[in-house]
């Protein structure tokens, strides 16, 4: 097996709304369709954290003043797909005006409606925990083209 791709996903929170991305707007985006977080690859020598921070401005225009690890999320595939280690965050202390992304569209959804949405398979698989507040996880997802055909749940995040 080879080195996982590190990338994080940050969940900003205002009241009980959750700034949502919807990937609609990027050619060959294995996302397409999809509502996710914020975040991205990290670059050479950038610690999740680092990652997490700057994309979060890249993407929306809002800077983060503080992070919460949550947990990772490890992501394999059959081979359409790199396999990856999701760095996963919350934020609720950020300022500033979000920006148009040229990603996808941006917005704030209720919370009682994330899982509603348009996601991965997987995706609940971690959410849930977020939406409980919860941090401390580690989750594998295996999944065979962009169907979940296994969920590994680590204990104490281990």
């Amino acid at each position: 097996m080879s080195a996982l791709r590190e990338t994080t996903l940050v969940h900003l929170r205002r009241e009980k709304d959750w700034l949502m991305l919807h990937r609609i707007k990027k050619n060959k985006d294995v996302n397409a369709g999809k509502w996710i977080g914020v975040g991205g690859h990290l670059e050479t020598g950038e610690t999740p954290e680092e990652c997490a921070i700057r994309e979060t401005f890249e993407e929306t225009g809002l800077k983060i003043h503080s992070l919460v690890f949550r947990g990772t999320v490890d992501f394999y595939n059959d081979g359409d797909f790199d396999d990856e280690r999701i760095y996963i965050y919350t934020s609720e202390d950020f300022e500033g005006e979000l920006k148009d992304c040229n990603e996808g569209e941006l917005a704030w959804i209720p919370e009682d409606q994330v899982l509603s949405l348009n996601l991965w398979e997987g995706d609940p698989v971690f959410l849930k925990p977020l939406l409980e507040g919860r941090s401390g996880f580690h989750f594998e997802l295996h999944y065979r083209g962009d169907r979940l055909a296994k969920t590994v749940v680590h204990e104490n995040g281990k």
